[in-house]
């Protein structure tokens, strides 16, 4: 499969973005819309806090996620919200936006990346080289354990 990545700029992509996320979060895991959609997912608003990245195969929209710097300069990026439509995972679309993401952080100076990982995806996580961390925890009813990526310098 041959994937391509593009920065969410427009309100279209938002709108393409934001149905994977329903699709994935709110029909299939059954997180509660007002926890899934939040001021982070507003262009007006995210200025230099957010960005986004939407994944096409074929110019079809099939995953997403998003890269939080609201964070201090000194602490680690935070990635969040990672959607892949049900047919497209375990095929490397979830690959593309998590080195997406983590080139942009690398790009704007962070030194490492945090997320917090449902349960059953830590695997994928930990062969990207993310290390877990904590106890697991509740987030939208849903188990979640905190994870690491500290970049090579």
């Amino acid at each position: 499969m041959f994937f391509t990545a593009e920065r969410i700029v427009t309100h279209e992509q938002m709108d393409l973005s934001l149905e994977i996320r329903r699709e994935v979060f709110i029909e299939e895991q059954g997180v509660d819309p007002e926890e899934e959609i939040d001021d982070f997912d507003n262009l007006e608003k995210i200025n230099d806090t957010a960005i986004h990245v939407l994944v096409f195969e074929n110019n079809q929209p099939i995953a997403t996620g998003r890269l939080l710097l609201d964070s201090s300069d000194n602490e680690y990026a935070h990635i969040t919200r990672v959607a892949v439509l049900l047919g497209y995972r375990g095929k490397g679309a979830g690959l593309v936006v998590m080195h997406w993401l983590q080139d942009m952080a690398k790009q704007i100076g962070r030194d490492g990346i945090t997320l917090a990982a449902q349960t059953h995806a830590i695997g994928f996580y930990e062969k990207l080289g993310y290390v877990a961390r904590g106890e697991i925890f509740l987030d939208a009813k849903i188990e979640h354990r905190w994870m690491d990526l500290v970049f090579d310098n």
